[in-house]
């Protein structure tokens, strides 16, 4: 039965509004409680790689919990709408339970897997809870499904569309069987999968609770107030930027398969009163490798860089972005068609998003940072446990520095602005978990771009496999450093070393998957930092000094960096030396 559509609104008080604003965002952050607590994944339950939201009866986004992915962020309506579409709203029961990652909808990797069941109040549908999670593996050639170098999305792992796991309360055990037999990890898969379905019933439960409270009527008012009043606070924030276009380029290393070929990036912000476009032609068409996201990636892109630059406290709902208007062609790597590849979807949309960040900078100075170390970072470690005889598979993502703020140094070290403040599986997991020793993890000092304020670190991790293993890791950006902005320095950049057993010198590389390691291979990871914001010139001396004291800058990079001379032993300043350094940075500038 279809819920009656409202032809006038309910007016409703302030105080109950404020309410239901804040107890529709509360289940949720408690139904995320619930799913990082009971999930079985180290990537689910500590780096908190998963979305929880609630969607009206048409897939628009109501509320959302305030951990998890930003890329996730009002991402869940395409992959319930394919739902309401395939079984109609008469065909979605109670206690229906929905799985889907297919990527021709949701544009995504096949690993982010959408669990979503629909919501009744007195036998008509009133909405969906839904949930995104990172399954540890869906298939394909590597184990994690996580490669740098496939060709086709075939190769990454089986694809599910909205199919039905519950009917009716009921498990479907015949899928579970197609399911269980096409992954690797089927344990680990299917506890993260009944922690999503816990996560979505006690959501549902809760917001079933808020209708009996308030009433519908009174709910469904107070949604649509909340939606507006989200608008019309995004309109008056754009109002204050001043109209015009303001444009910015950059590229990516490679796709992964071809390495001789750069991927341009080209974003324009245009403001025209209280409307803001964000218009990616110009960026380069979708890849022959895994670099590809559908349109979903570069909408969510969109979405991060412009609610994080214009309204970066509104908790996010549909209202948010109706002023947003985003021009994505078909056929790029950010709107890719035809089956393309993904496994590297997340890779592209942090170079995007800096980029977008830079055209904002030339309308709002104050309001957005400047390049971070932006590549993924990802490494997995995998193979068969000679002790268990069981497959393990790795999964983590490279800490690094972010731009330099405004007014501050860049925060460091952080995941990229596609994740957040998600954070890193903990050493003593990784090493409870899995043949592997982490022997040193530490800042990389002179890896922030310089500037009066400089950008946040990189770091230095290295591992050692305790048994024959392979490798997979994606680093990105090595041939267009994170930028500064307004004269600040760049950042270094990021990538991978390999030494294998009786090997002095190591071997560096950027994106590599099915590396075969040796027992006792030592592996090393060095983040990029993020850029520097002003000329390093103007920072004060004394900064600089604390900042080599601290061990994140080098006696020889305060010298090279920021022309600051200092007594090795004493870090005493040579006050003359320094004058002359910096009075030649200044003129070459």
């Amino acid at each position: 039965m279809n819920a009656p559509v409202s032809t006038t609104r309910k007016q409703i008080d302030p105080v109950t509004l404020e309410v239901v604003r804040n107890l529709l965002i509360g289940i949720l952050d408690e139904g995320e409680i619930n799913l990082s607590r009971t999930a079985f994944s180290p990537i689910i339950y500590e780096v908190k790689d998963y979305c929880i939201g609630l969607l009206d009866r048409e897939g628009r986004t109501i509320a959302q919990s305030r951990g998890g992915i930003p890329t996730f962020m009002a991402d869940l309506g395409e992959p319930v709408r394919d739902g309401i579409a395939i079984y109609g709203e008469d065909g979605l029961h109670p206690d229906d339970v929905l799985l889907m990652n297919y990527s021709g909808v949701c544009g995504q990797h096949l690993n982010n897997v959408v669990i979503y069941m629909p919501v009744h109040w007195e036998g008509t549908l009133i909405g969906f809870a839904a949930t995104r999670a990172h399954w540890t593996d869906v298939g394909g050639r590597v184990a994690g499904s996580f490669s740098t170098d496939t060709t086709e999305i075939y190769q990454e792992g089986i694809q599910l569309r909205s199919i039905k796991i519950h009917k009716r309360g009921v498990l479907d055990e015949e899928l579970m069987r197609v399911i269980r037999h096409n992954i690797r990890f089927p344990e680990l898969s299917f506890g993260d999968m009944a922690a999503q379905i816990a996560a979505c019933s006690l959501s549902a439960r809760r917001w079933q609770e808020m209708v009996g409270k308030y009433g519908w009527d009174v709910m469904e008012s107070c949604i649509h107030a909340i939606w507006d009043q989200s608008e019309a606070f995004v309109r008056r924030q754009i109002t204050a930027l001043p109209d015009g276009r303001y444009t910015a380029k950059s590229f990516m290393d490679d796709d992964g398969v071809n390495f001789d070929q750069t991927l341009d990036v080209q974003a324009t912000v245009i403001v025209d009163g209280d409307e803001l476009e964000i218009d990616f032609t110009g960026t380069s068409p979708q890849t022959k490798g895994p670099m590809n996201s559908g349109r979903s990636g570069g909408l969510a892109a969109a979405r991060v860089a412009f609610k994080s630059a214009v309204v970066p406290n509104l908790p996010p709902n549909e209202g948010v972005f109706r002023a947003l208007r985003v021009t994505l062609p078909p056929g790029t790597m950010i709107s890719a068609t035809d089956d393309a590849a993904m496994a590297q979807w997340n890779m592209p949309l942090k170079t995007v998003i800096d980029t977008i960040y830079w055209a904002f900078s030339q309308c709002a100075p104050d309001r957005v940072p400047a390049a971070h170390h932006c590549s993924q970072g990802m490494y997995s470690f995998y193979g068969k446990d000679v002790e268990t005889g069981r497959r393990f598979s790795t999964l983590d993502t490279a800490l690094g520095g972010w731009g330099a703020r405004p007014d501050a140094d860049g925060f460091s070290p952080l995941k990229t602005v596609t994740h957040g403040d998600t954070r890193n599986v903990p050493v003593e997991v990784e090493e409870a978990f899995y043949p592997i020793l982490v022997e040193r993890f530490e800042w990389r000092p002179d890896s922030a771009g310089p500037g009066r304020f400089r950008g946040g670190l990189g770091v230095h991790k290295v591992y050692r496999v305790l048994q024959d293993a392979q490798l997979v890791a994606a680093f990105e950006r090595s041939k267009f450093p994170p930028w500064g902005l307004f004269g600040g320095g760049s950042a270094q950049v990021g990538y991978a070393t390999v030494r294998q057993p009786g090997q002095n010198n190591a071997s560096k590389m950027f994106k590599v998957t099915a590396l075969d390691l040796q027992k006792d291979a030592v592996v090393e990871f060095l983040s990029a930092g993020g850029g520097g914001r002003f000329p390093a010139w103007e920072r004060p001396v004394a900064r600089v000094v604390d900042d080599v004291r601290q061990g994140y800058v080098t006696v020889d990079g305060a010298r090279r960096q920021y022309g600051v001379a200092l007594d090795p032993a004493t870090l005493d300043v040579d006050e003359a030396a320094t004058a002359d350094l910096r009075s030649a940075m200044q003129t070459a500038a």
